[in-house]
C-alpha cells in the first residue's frame, strides 16, 4: 500500500507546491499527485501554474518521494506527441519517479486553445488514440499515426528513460477503466468503486490502482468543513458537471446549493485520524493500492505533519 499526497495546483503557487512537496518527501509520503489544469475550479482558489515546470522542479529538490500527475489531458490542449517527451524527460531527470496518469480532461481547462470539446464518446476515442500514440513513441525510432481524430508525423522522442514511466489511466466507468488494462499500466479513479477494480482486472490490468480520497484537515471540524465550503465545493457537484463547464465563474454558480452537509457527506474532516482511517479504508476494500490524499483544509502543513505523527501509522496498519 502506498500513500500519496495530493498537490492543489489550483489553491496555492509554484514555490509553495514544491515547498510543500519536500515536507511531504520528510513526513513519509510515498508519492505526490498533482493536478494539471489551466484554470482553478473556482477564482477564490487563485492559482494554477503550469504543473509539469512543478515537476521539474520538485525533481530537482527531492531524492526519494514518487511524482505523478492527476491527471493530464493529452488530447486537446496538448498534442500526446508532447506529452510522451515531457514524461520521458521527467523520469529521466527524476531518476524513474515519475507515473503519467492521464484522462479525458474537463472543458474548464482543455477548452482555452479554442477548439472546443468533444462529446463523452470523442473524448474516449481522443484518449484511445493518445495512448496509442505515446506508446507507439516510446518504443523509438521516428513513428507516424494516423487516427479518426489524431495525427503524428515523422516524429521521435530523442531522450528515452531506461524504465519507462507507468501510465495510469483515469475511469469514471468500465469502457475506460477496460482501456486502462489494454493501452495503461495502471488504474485511475475518484470514488471506492470496486466494480472498476474488478472491470480493470478482469481486461488483464495488473499494475497500480490509485484512487482520490477528499479530506479537509482543521483543528475543528467546523473549520476544515468551512475551508472546504468557500474553496472545495465544485467536488461535489458530480463528473457530469465538472466535466462540462468551461470557467470558474460557471462552477461558482452551479456549487451555490452546496451545504455543509453536503461536505461532511463527503470529506472526512476535523482533528481526529479516525474518519480519515474509515475513509481510506472505504478504498482500500474496493481494491485500491495507491491512496491519495487530497487535503481541502486550511492548513496544508499542518496536514503533513498530522500524517507524519499520527495518521500516517493507522493508515499503514489497514
Amino acid at each position: 500500500m502506498k500513500f500519496g499526497y495530493k498537490l492543489s495546483a489550483e489553491g496555492f503557487g509554484p514555490k509553495e507546491l514544491i515547498e510543500q512537496t519536500v515536507h511531504a518527501e520528510r513526513a513519509g509520503f510515498d508519492f505526490v499527485e498533482i493536478s494539471d489544469h489551466y484554470h482553478p475550479w473556482l477564482d477564490v482558489q487563485g492559482h494554477s501554474p503550469f504543473a509539469w515546470t512543478v515537476l521539474g522542479a520538485i525533481a530537482a529538490k527531492t531524492e526519494r518521494i514518487g511524482l505523478a500527475t492527476g491527471v493530464t489531458c493529452p488530447t486537446v490542449r496538448y498534442h500526446p506527441a508532447i506529452i510522451a517527451q515531457a514524461a520521458a524527460t521527467l523520469q529521466i531527470t527524476s531518476d524513474n519517479r515519475f507515473t503519467l496518469g492521464i484522462g479525458a480532461g474537463e472543458r474548464l481547462n482543455e477548452h482555452v486553445v479554442g477548439q472546443g470539446f468533444p462529446s463523452v464518446r470523442g473524448r474516449h476515442e481522443r484518449l484511445r488514440e493518445a495512448l496509442e500514440i505515446i506508446k507507439l513513441l516510446w518504443q523509438g525510432g521516428y513513428q507516424s499515426y494516423e487516427g479518426k481524430h489524431l495525427q503524428l508525423e515523422d516524429a521521435r522522442v530523442f531522450d528515452l528513460p531506461d524504465q519507462l514511466p507507468v501510465i495510469a489511466v483515469a475511469a469514471g466507468g468500465k469502457s475506460a477503466a477496460t482501456m486502462a488494462a489494454e493501452l495503461g499500466d495502471g488504474l485511475f479513479a475518484t470514488e471506492p468503486r470496486s466494480d472498476l477494480v474488478e472491470t480493470y482486472r478482469g481486461a488483464g490490468g495488473t499494475g497500480p490502482r490509485y484512487a482520490e480520497v477528499p479530506m479537509a484537515w482543521a483543528r475543528t471540524e467546523e473549520a476544515g468543513v468551512q475551508e472546504a465550503l468557500k474553496t472545495t465545493r465544485w467536488a461535489v457537484t458530480g463528473w457530469k458537471v465538472m466535466s462540462e463547464l468551461p470557467n470558474p465563474v460557471n462552477f461558482d454558480a452551479a456549487s451555490q446549493t452546496v451545504r455543509e452537509e453536503d461536505i461532511r457527506e463527503q470529506f472526512a474532516v476535523g482533528p481526529d485520524a479516525e474518519p480519515y482511517v474509515e475513509a481510506v479504508k472505504k478504498y482500500v476494500e474496493a481494491g485500491y493500492d495507491h491512496i491519495v490524499l487530497q487535503n481541502a483544509g486550511p492548513d496544508p502543513e499542518g496536514f503533513i505533519d498530522f500524517f507524519q505523527k499520527d495518521l500516517g501509522d493507522k493508515l499503514r496498519a489497514l
